[in-house]
């Protein structure tokens, strides 16, 4: 455990580094405007159904689409994502297929009033009930194995996604959004695109990098723990009534 996480303090280190450097790059400001964000998220714009539609009027996704959560997930990484979309650089499968159509129908500070709009919405967790996905006899993984995953990684197999994403998840601004308590299906369908290399939008290709060593198993497994993962250290809660969905 020890070389594990001394391996995980190295990739950290090394991740900041990238952070800087990418962020400078990128130079993404905090220049969108929530009010009018808050208009397309809850309305539409022409052409663009409201985000709300499949996202939820609070942000938090809904699982039978594969939808995810878009809450507080870091206004540089919402906005990078529409742009990818309306730009090509990402095309998603299934019901996000719709995605990069509505994304090219919004004028790039539109993309940045949505993204400030969505970065607010900081409300209590709508989590995924993983339970009741294993009970509908979708595959789950096992929860303490995810969390070993996420705390620290596997040696000489995948390093640990706190190392970026930071504890449990909850993010590392400007380069690495939340993970944690994002929708299950989601989780699951996009270390699969990662894996295969049909989404290929990452940062100097690392996600694709950490996926191909994951199988199938070990993608159930983190989207499990992460699902469902607090969102902040013993003591420190967000939410001191809330309660984790686990299986």
């Amino acid at each position: 455990m020890y070389k594990s996480l001394k391996k995980a303090s190295l990739a950290l280190a090394v991740a900041s580094t990238l952070v800087s450097s990418i962020a400078m790059a990128e130079g993404v400001p905090m220049d969108g405007n929530p009010a009018n964000g808050k208009q397309i998220f809850m309305n539409g714009k022409g052409p663009v159904v409201a985000c709300m539609t499949c996202h939820g009027p609070t942000g938090w996704g809904t699982e039978a689409m594969g939808a995810p959560r878009l809450a507080n997930l870091g206004y540089p990484y919402i906005v990078k994502q529409l742009t990818d979309l309306a730009e090509g650089r990402r095309v998603p499968q299934g019901a996000g297929a719709v995605m990069p159509y509505f994304a090219s129908q919004l004028t790039p500070q539109e993309r940045k009033d949505i993204a400030a709009y969505v970065n607010t919405l900081n409300t209590t967790p709508e989590l995924s009930d993983v339970k009741e996905l294993k009970a509908s006899g979708q595959p789950v993984g096992v929860r303490y194995k995810g969390e070993i995953l996420v705390k620290y990684g596997v040696e000489n197999k995948v390093s640990a996604c706190v190392s970026c994403h930071g504890y449990n998840g909850r993010g590392a601004p400007p380069m690495f959004p939340v993970i944690g308590q994002q929708k299950f299906t989601y989780l699951v369908n996009q270390l699969h695109n990662w894996r295969d290399g049909s989404r290929a939008n990452d940062p100097l290709g690392m996600m694709r990098a950490i996926a191909k060593n994951l199988t199938d198993q070990d993608i159930l497994d983190a989207a499990t723990y992460l699902s469902t993962a607090p969102r902040t250290t013993q003591g420190g809660s967000d939410y001191t009534s809330f309660s984790p969905k686990t299986q």
